[in-house]
């Protein structure tokens, strides 16, 4: 017993040795596509585009906020899926450059809502949004554990959220305070889960495609975070 106990000592404490390489890209990379988004959509802001992709989405009803949403899950799901089995870094940066990009895209909407109706508070929810993926992340990092099991729980909690917002926008009920808390939440456990396997599975020469995946977690949290903040000013 006491053996298992120090052993366990070691892994909890120890350095990250060979591993601590790989994950140091994969955070460059995210802090690199972080940067990027937020260029992208201050430029898609200043520019007049975020009003143009608006009016788009907003003259095509609710078949509009359909196409929106299914492009969003849709874009950055690609993105992970191919820049993970890509061996190509060409193939990986690639996806990441088309990732961020419409990543900012189908955030414009929301970010030129929330800076028209409630200044500041886009602000407030990325402060909001990385403490609590900073928490998150020392969460994994200090206790070394596998939250790999947490898949399924984050897949099923994804979809039963898409189907929630499908039937707000085909039957016109209201999605709440508390659907933005759960689905913060469920992004929260998508964040621990990928942090857990840029920790212990990820491939060492996938680090683009581990940024991608958390990136998108993280993303995901933001704008649920932002969601709850624009409740709040109603």
């Amino acid at each position: 017993m006491s053996y298992q106990q120090t052993e366990e000592q070691v892994v909890v404490r120890g350095g990250l040795g060979d591993r601590a390489k790989f994950i140091t890209k994969t955070y460059n990379h995210l802090l690199g596509a972080i940067f990027a988004f937020v260029l992208i959509s201050v430029g898609l802001y200043e520019s007049g585009a975020s009003v143009a992709i608006y009016n788009f989405f907003a003259q095509l009803g609710t078949f509009g906020m359909i196409a929106m949403m299914l492009a969003f899950v849709g874009t950055g799901w690609f993105a992970a899926h191919f820049a993970d089995r890509a061996t190509s870094k060409g193939v990986q940066y690639l996806n990441l450059v088309i990732f961020t990009a419409a990543y900012a895209v189908f955030f414009s909407p929301l970010l030129l809502l929330a800076a028209t109706k409630a200044p500041g508070v886009i602000q407030s929810a990325a402060v909001v949004t990385l403490v609590g993926a900073g928490i998150l992340t020392a969460i994994v990092f200090y206790t070394r554990k596998d939250f790999s099991f947490l898949r399924g729980i984050v897949m099923w909690g994804f979809g039963l959220g898409l189907l929630a917002i499908l039937g707000g926008a085909i039957f016109g009920f209201h999605l709440g305070t508390w659907f933005s808390v759960a689905m913060i939440g469920i992004s929260g456990a998508a964040i621990l889960y990928d942090t857990s396997n840029i920790l212990h599975h990820y491939p060492e020469d996938r680090y683009v495609g581990a940024a991608i995946s958390l990136f998108s977690s993280i993303a995901m949290m933001f704008i649920y975070v932002l969601r709850l903040f624009l409740a709040s000013e109603e």
